[in-house]
């Protein structure tokens, strides 16, 4: 099949530019294939593919291991081309893309920043990109992958809980890497309710309904706190110098990034380098629809960069995002009323999705910020380290300043935040008072746990 697979490419790109039709209101979750339990999360998981596929499925559980022997590479290589036309549902498709994307990545930084590769080889490329085709999805590890559909319970009558889960593929970090995937798979969840209320919203709105828009609205509220008490949970599973010193670069793409400033070539799929962003929280799906809701506009190279992550999302997801973003204007609905409760329970909602981002801000400094000031003044110290900090010293210069998806970090969440805070109409949030950026104590805090002794 040569000739099929080396017409992947034009597809996939045809792909990654759709523009994506919307439907008629009233929305259901169920047509755009998400769940009324899970939300975006992918129900029930396959756990294995078929055992065709096997040769995949024992390096893509074996990563973090053949990365830490340096033999990542070496098996791949050796790794048979397998056709993909036996991957028959989209739960074998999403298997096949994580197991395909995890290997990806570990194949292309399994040396780190400075011996990356050039080419992905043949035997990983073109069922990657296969896969990916039949997705609609970019041959690269995304969020849909490693949060939405690499988790599994341990008690399957048990609680979805941090107690009771594992993922299903890992990369090198050991428990920071599950506390970090499944800390954000448990925000996802507490969005739900949220998410389906999204669905009262719209309807209150068509039907001119202000006691259902206002209870609708509640909800959304009270989805976002619940989304940022499970954000918390980051600190109690997530070691920052873990996260920032070996995790991070294996969430890394290859656009943007002065590591990789001609992309990848995958092999067999084009002769010319292609380039796709690195994992990104820009890739979840709930915010974006939270911002069109709510009338949140993202101008310039920011809104720019987030409309491309919706090319990172599963194609009915962003479908739906879509979908709401040209039903009848909300904020424009509560302007009309002029009903006090409905505008108080919309600005609490503006407010609520402040603080959440607030938060994000709060996490990305304690995770990202700090250890990447600490690496600048690590490399200079010629003594022996900890391991904790000799792994902060070695992290990859490239993303000091920027995220895995390729943007700039710090200045892009600030932007994002103070363009959600412009959605407010009266500008103001008296009695409903959001949490300010990073204070210096808690930021001294942080840093405090990185001193050398």
């Amino acid at each position: 099949m040569p000739g099929d697979r080396e017409s992947v490419t034009s597809i996939l790109l045809k792909i990654m530019g759709t523009k994506v039709k919307n439907t008629e209101i009233p929305l259901s979750l169920e047509q755009f294939h998400i769940s009324e339990d899970y939300g975006f999360i992918l129900p029930e998981p396959l756990r294995d593919l078929p055992v065709y596929y096997k040769p995949w499925m024992d390096i893509a559980r074996n990563v973090p291991e053949l990365i830490s022997s340096h033999s990542l590479r070496l098996r791949i290589h050796d790794m048979p081309l397998l056709e993909t036309h036996l991957l028959r549902t989209h739960r074998e498709l999403r298997l096949a893309h994580l197991a395909l994307s995890i290997m990806t990545m570990g194949y292309v930084w399994q040396e780190g920043e400075r011996e990356t590769v050039k080419v992905l080889p043949r035997s990983l490329s073109l069922p990657f990109c296969e896969v990916s085709q039949r997705l609609g999805l970019p041959p690269i590890l995304i969020h849909a992958d490693t949060v939405l559909a690499n988790w599994k319970k341990r008690d399957p009558d048990g609680p979805f809980s941090m107690e009771n889960l594992e993922l299903l593929l890992t990369l090198p970090g050991g428990g920071s890497v599950r506390g970090f995937f499944l800390v954000t798979l448990l925000v996802e969840l507490a969005a739900v309710p949220g998410l389906k209320s999204i669905l009262d919203v719209i309807n209150g709105v068509q039907y001119n309904d202000v006691a259902m828009v206002t209870k609708a609205l509640d909800v959304v509220s009270q989805a976002i706190d619940s989304m940022k008490q499970a954000f918390k949970l980051m600190h109690e599973y997530v070691d920052p110098s873990i996260f920032y010193g070996i995790m991070r670069i294996y969430l890394s793409g290859w656009k943007d990034n002065p590591s990789m400033p001609e992309g990848l070539i995958y092999e067999g799929v084009q002769e010319k380098p292609m380039e796709f962003s690195g994992g990104s929280a820009a890739q979840s799906s709930i915010l974006h629809c939270f911002d069109e809701l709510l009338g949140v506009q993202h101008e310039g190279s920011n809104g720019a960069f987030l409309k491309r992550m919706r090319d990172y999302m599963p194609l009915s997801h962003k479908q739906f995002i879509e979908n709401i973003s040209s039903c009848p204007s909300l904020r424009s609905f509560v302007l009309q009323q002029a009903d006090e409760h409905l505008t108080h329970t919309f600005e609490h909602c503006v407010a609520r999705l402040v603080d959440f981002r607030n938060y994000h801000i709060n996490i990305v400094t304690r995770y990202i910020t700090i250890p990447a000031s600490r690496a600048k003044q690590l490399r200079a110290y010629k003594q022996g380290l900890a391991e904790e900090l000799d792994a902060i010293r070695s992290a990859p210069k490239a993303l000091e300043e920027r995220g895995t998806g390729g943007s700039g970090l710090m200045t892009f969440l600030k932007t994002v935040r103070d363009e959600t805070k412009d959605t407010s109409i009266s500008q103001c949030t008296i009695g409903n008072q959001v949490s300010p950026d990073p204070s210096i104590t808690e930021i001294q805090k942080a840093a405090s746990e990185l001193t050398i002794e």
